[in-house]
């Protein structure tokens, strides 16, 4: 069915208008960033093949590549540049209150603070969290870009981050694409050796904290200290 074939109420934009975005299905709101569909199919029902082909998830549309998007039939590079481009600003928004100053006193602060940057990534990043002697943040940095499946936690740099910055606390946070935040053998050994180290330099280690979509682990949390 074409979107001009709907009663008014119901064309998305129009929808948009009266009622309000949060009034819209996520394929609604597709639609309206596609603008149009194809020779049989509405821009409707175009957003909603493409949310069926990442499994109904906008984090698996957004982990789509530029090149991938503009490929798909009814797509090509100007609708994939519209989605990836609001894809950006959603997550520049989330991250826009991410100011320093922040006292943290639970692992899940650190995980609602870091999903916006590490939700629906396709390979591992590490990322560094500085933390004075009150253990409010001055900083967060990424440090590592990884494959699907391994980022390298690169010690020196992270020691050198932190003595440079005069960081009394440090938190490490990576993410898992797998969907389970559950350290590998090889996440335990590094973050073993990265709190020896943190310790010969006086600073201190306050957890490594991997993140997947929709859960979090905490070494602090499951006392692997």
């Amino acid at each position: 069915m074409k979107i001009k074939d709907l009663c008014e109420a119901e064309r998305p934009r129009e929808k948009l208008l009266g009622r309000g975005p949060e009034a819209l299905a996520d394929g609604e709101l597709l639609a309206i960033l596609l603008r149009t569909g194809r020779s049989g199919e509405s821009a409707l029902e175009l957003a909603e093949r493409l949310l069926d082909m990442v499994g109904g998830k906008l984090s698996g549309l957004f982990a789509c590549d530029a090149d991938y998007l503009a490929s798909l039939p009814g797509v090509g590079a100007p609708k994939a540049a519209a989605l990836l481009a609001a894809f950006e600003l959603g997550r520049r928004f989330m991250q826009e209150s991410d100011s320093p100053g922040e006292k943290i006193k639970h692992p899940r602060q650190i995980y609602k603070r870091m999903l916006p940057r590490l939700k629906g990534l396709k390979h591992e990043e590490c990322w560094l969290i500085l933390l004075d002697g009150k253990c409010t943040i001055r900083r967060i940095q990424k440090m590592t870009v990884g494959g699907a499946a391994v980022t390298i936690i690169d010690i020196p740099s992270i020691l050198g981050k932190a003595v440079h910055s005069g960081a009394k606390y440090i938190i490490l946070v990576h993410n898992h694409p797998s969907g389970s935040p559950t350290p590998s053998i090889s996440d335990i050994r590094e973050t073993a050796s990265l709190r020896e180290a943190c310790t010969a330099c006086s600073i201190k280690l306050l957890d490594h904290i991997i993140i997947s979509d929709d859960h979090f682990y905490s070494f602090d949390e499951e006392k692997m200290f």
